[in-house]
């Protein structure tokens, strides 16, 4: 083309070229010569490209062997403002509900199964935004946000939306108790006062009793929730006792007629019966004074700053003990304020120094405790109903008065490193013999054997199947019939605060020596959810979930 248009406007041109009719000497006498010349070249050219083009454009069509290329892009004198369209998004990478990573074709079934089932709990709660995260074998396969963490500015749930984890906290605080005592550095069955003497010893009707570490580590040292009232307390724990006898008594009788063969009689019905219908008259008469919620407790949304755990002790150190300690299990997040204080006598360091020591050695760097003043990058708003049913802002609280016990901001992704290490430090003692290059779990086997055995005497509010632990509730492995349901081993522990509800739940493979051929800790499945909104029980659909990734994890 440029070869053609130079000929053709080679002979078009005057002899002597273009410029001695551009000269400024011969301007006037060729202006007219000069002028026809450019005019008539240029729409020559302009027809033969024009005319060229289209003859291309023809024969691609016809022949139908190559598509037609693409305009090429302006030159930027024509258009400066001009850019490239931006390549087009998958709708599901960019869903203002969805931040997750690309789910792996091995558990996709898992995913969309738990999905909707997070959809369904978040949609019956009323929930604003909900985070899920789950680690299969120490790897994480999915992380993903639903709804809002900031509903005003219609801030949209990731992966590392930041939210209040609440008791997950006492779990945290486990470990550094566990590292003290692995030292040699902290005995968890002499007195606190050996610690901590600002504590003052205590009685128990009129006897001198001791609390101990190991007691506050469980749950059992009387010290009270925040409950103040003692009477109203164990009121409701003996209604509670009552009531388990009862159902234990009912279950024994149904057992024993099973065993016979199932043989009674209308008479047998009927005396049945009316003995259920006194037994829930006595149960109305018997009932315990109500008792105020937690969220009805004017300690949850305390706004005084507390500089160390030390001073906040001072919030409870001189009420009386609820119950002798060791006899009865009465949870408390105060009794993890005074171990707190005991992380700080035993270390030498402040407890936030020494927590942030831990977080640094299992990589969770998003896990802060909760201040109003610094800046935290994605931390989400907390919610609330109000009594109209309106969806409010949950009042400011200050929880430096229970860092240890529920004051702890993270993410799923933290939480599931969190979750590994344990189950690592777990496990990593069965497959010594199998591979002796492993590096050691963070904690000991024995320890983390001793934190996930179930304490006597205690109770785990979330699942009735399991007991209290050290700083972890524990359901053990059990099944009564054959063909029937088979309760799995796993450790969790939940959480709420105001504004929020957590859930950390271990569910690890069940192993034997053959199992343990060519595999490395840890080996099960961690799921761990966060939610911004109180009140939501989630171990039940943790559970579900772990179950479902186990699922497509054996298939």
């Amino acid at each position: 083309m440029y070869r053609l248009l130079t000929a053709v406007t080679a002979r078009a041109a005057p002899r002597g070229g273009w410029a001695r009719g551009c000269g400024p000497r011969k301007a006037h006498g060729h202006a007219g010569q000069s002028l026809l010349g450019q005019g008539w070249v240029g729409g020559l050219g302009l027809g033969l490209g024009l005319g060229l083009a289209i003859g291309v454009k023809l024969a691609g069509g016809l022949r139908g062997a190559a598509p037609a290329h693409p305009p090429a892009a302006p030159e930027p004198e024509a258009s400066p403002q001009a850019e490239p369209p931006p390549p087009e998004q998958s709708p599901a990478l960019w869903s203002p509900q969805t931040a997750a990573q690309l789910p792996s074709k091995r558990f996709a079934r898992a995913i969309e199964s738990s999905r909707d089932l997070l959809h369904r709990i978040k949609d019956e709660v009323g929930a604003p935004g909900i985070v899920v995260g789950v680690s299969v074998d120490g790897k994480e396969v999915w992380s993903e946000g639903l709804g809002y963490a900031d509903v005003e500015n219609r801030v949209p749930c990731k992966p590392e939306t930041v939210m209040r984890i609440a008791s997950i906290s006492k779990s945290l605080t486990m470990v550094a108790l566990a590292k003290l005592w692995e030292a040699g550095k902290l005995d968890l069955d002499i007195p606190v006062q050996h610690y901590v003497p600002e504590f003052p010893e205590k009685e128990y009707e009129g006897e001198k009793v001791s609390v101990t570490t190991r007691l506050l580590i469980s749950h059992l040292s009387g010290i009270r929730h925040y409950e103040k009232d003692m009477k109203k307390v164990k009121e409701e724990k003996a209604y509670k006792a009552l009531k388990m006898i009862k159902e234990t008594v009912e279950s024994d009788q149904e057992k024993e007629l099973s065993e016979k063969g199932g043989k009674y009689n209308e008479k047998n019905d009927f005396a049945k019966a009316k003995a259920e219908q006194d037994n829930e008259a006595r149960g109305r008469n018997s009932k315990p004074g109500k008792k105020k919620n937690d969220f009805e407790q004017g300690e949850l949304y305390l706004k005084e700053k507390f500089e160390n755990s030390i001073e906040s002790l001072r919030l409870f150190k001189n009420d009386p003990l609820f119950f002798k300690p060791g006899s009865q299990f009465l949870y408390s997040t105060f009794g993890y304020t005074l171990l707190a204080a005991i992380v700080e006598r035993a270390s030498g360091y402040k407890y936030l120094d020494y927590m942030q020591k831990i977080f640094h050695d299992l990589d969770m760097l998003t896990t802060v405790q909760e201040e109003n003043e610094p800046v935290i990058y994605n931390r989400a708003r907390f919610y609330v109903y109000n009594k109209k049913r309106r969806l409010v802002n949950t009042p400011y609280v200050d929880n430096s008065y229970k860092w240890a016990g529920g004051g702890f901001l993270s993410t799923v992704g933290d939480l599931l490193k969190f979750g590994n290490a344990m189950l690592y430090g777990y496990q990593v003692g069965l497959f010594k013999n199998a591979d002796e290059s492993l590096l050691p779990g963070y904690l000991k086997p024995e320890t983390m054997v001793m934190i996930w055995t179930p304490v006597p005497n205690t109770e785990m509010s979330w699942d009735k199947e399991g007991k209290y632990a050290m700083a972890w509730g524990v359901v053990e492995k059990k099944q009564t019939y054959g063909s029937c349901r088979k309760q799995r081993h796993y450790a969790s522990h939940t959480g709420g605060a105001v504004g929020a509800s957590s859930v950390l739940l271990i569910l690890p493979e069940e192993l034997d020596e053959d199992a343990t051929n060519n595999k490395v800790p840890p080996r099960g499945v961690i799921v761990s959810i966060i939610c911004n909104m109180q009140s939501v029980g989630l171990n039940s659909t943790a559970l579900k979930i772990a179950l479902e990734f186990d699922k497509d994890r054996s298939d």
